[in-house]
């Protein structure tokens, strides 16, 4: 059976798991193997997501799980994003994700609803799509956290409930994506432009020395989303050293510089992480 849920078309044999560690061949079909397994949940500020522009002040009940479709050597999630199935996981349905959130919203007045992050949640988009399903019903609002690789399929099964993304676009190097995080640019630049139209979208960038901290890498990764909307907020984030990269954390005066070109494109640009 083939995985079709993004570019990598996992062909996995019966009981075999997938790249992503989410998804399984089970009686010659392929499943949601980590389907509401949480590993992680936070009431968190929604600008931690990072959303700049969206119901500021805001909060958000946060949920992940585990598994991601990319191998980024500098992950600051890798605890979970490269994790297998484990004792950490708690089976949490959509229908209690609902609840915690109802519940939240009482001692909380300015919860808004859910975020899905912390790992690649559209690795489960049939759990993402279920709660949000739910949180609608509930009055109350979807955010999705992303590195935006996954198929138009997917995005189409999500995107009527989701009512704000941050998409990841870590580079606009293909080379860079290949080479470097096993992940296909197209294939992410296809779901931002899809996304743009349907619901808020802001992009963030994690700025790694010596792959992506360029001016001509943040100015033409800048124009493109300009084209796009130069109204589209735009994050710059520090990079720290986790997972299998020990290069020194981003210059701080750095990421200032690299915001002052992408302000020559975008109208609203954020530096994270500082």
């Amino acid at each position: 059976m083939i995985c079709s849920t993004c570019f990598r078309h996992c062909q996995l044999q019966e009981g075999q798991i997938g790249f992503c560690r989410a998804r399984q061949n089970k009686g010659g079909k392929i499943i949601c193997a980590n389907y509401g397994y949480v590993t992680s949940m936070a009431i968190d500020p929604i600008e931690k997501k990072p959303l700049a522009l969206f119901h500021p002040g805001s909060t958000l009940l946060s949920i992940g799980s585990y598994g991601c479709n990319l191998d980024c050597p500098f992950c600051q999630n890798f605890q979970i994003s490269r994790m297998a199935k484990s004792s950490d996981a708690n089976f949490v349905s959509p229908e209690k994700i609902r609840d915690m959130a109802l519940q939240a919203k009482q001692t909380q007045s300015n919860l808004i609803g859910v975020a899905y992050t912390y790992n690649e949640m559209l690795c489960s988009w049939e759990y993402v799509r279920d709660c949000a399903q739910l949180i609608h019903k509930a009055h109350l609002l979807n955010v999705l956290v992303t590195n935006g690789t996954a198929s138009l399929a997917v995005l189409d099964e999500i995107l009527p409930y989701i009512d704000a993304m941050n998409i990841d676009l870590k580079s606009l190097n293909a080379q860079t994506y290949a080479s470097i995080l096993h992940g296909d640019l197209n294939q992410t630049m296809a779901f931002i432009e899809k996304a743009i139209p349907a619901c808020h979208v802001e992009i963030t960038t994690l700025v790694v020395p010596g792959m992506n901290d360029s001016e001509s890498e943040i100015d033409a990764l800048t124009h493109w989303i300009s084209q796009q909307d130069p109204n589209i907020p735009y994050h710059l984030t520090r990079y720290f050293p986790r997972y299998q990269m020990d290069t020194p954390a981003t210059n701080i005066s750095t990421l200032y510089r690299l915001k002052e070109i992408a302000q020559t494109h975008l109208h609203h640009v954020f530096v994270g992480n500082v």
